[in-house]
C-alpha cells in the first residue's frame, strides 16, 4: 500500500479517501495534499478506477461519485472536466466529478467516494 506521509495536516494525521464500492464494500487509503484522488487509486488498486490517462484529464475513466454532503467542499468542475463528464460510460449524476481533478480539501480528514458500475 502506498501512501504519501509528506504533509501531516489535520493535527498529525494524513487525509484519507474512502472509495465505496457498488456493494457497499469499502477501502479508506491515507493521501498526501498533492495526491489525487485517482492517483491514490491507481496506487493502491482499487477496483474500478482506471485512469487510462493517467490524470491528464483526458479519458474519463477515473469517474467518481463525491458524497452528496462533501461535494459542496470541493471546489467546482472545470470547463473541461463537465465536458468529459457529459462523455462517461456510467450515470452521471449531480455529484460526478473526474477523481483526477480531485484533492481532499483541508478542512475533511476524509473524502468518500463511490465508484460507478463502470467506467468505460
Amino acid at each position: 500500500m502506498f501512501s504519501d506521509r509528506t504533509n501531516l495536516g489535520n493535527g498529525g494525521r494524513m487525509p484519507r479517501v474512502r472509495f465505496v464500492q457498488q456493494d457497499g464494500s469499502g477501502k479508506s487509503i491515507e493521501v498526501g495534499p498533492d495526491v489525487s484522488v485517482m492517483l491514490a487509486a491507481v496506487r493502491n488498486g482499487i477496483h474500478g478506477i482506471d485512469g487510462e490517462c493517467g490524470g491528464c484529464l483526458d479519458c474519463a475513466t477515473c469517474h467518481v461519485y463525491v458524497d452528496e454532503e462533501q461535494a459542496s467542499s470541493l471546489p467546482q468542475p472545470s470547463e473541461e472536466e463537465l465536458e468529459l463528464l457529459s462523455a462517461v460510460s456510467g450515470e452521471r449524476k449531480p455529484n460526478s466529478r473526474l477523481s483526477c481533478q480531485l484533492k481532499v480539501p483541508a478542512p475533511l480528514d476524509e473524502l468518500v467516494v463511490h465508484v460507478p458500475a463502470r467506467q468505460s
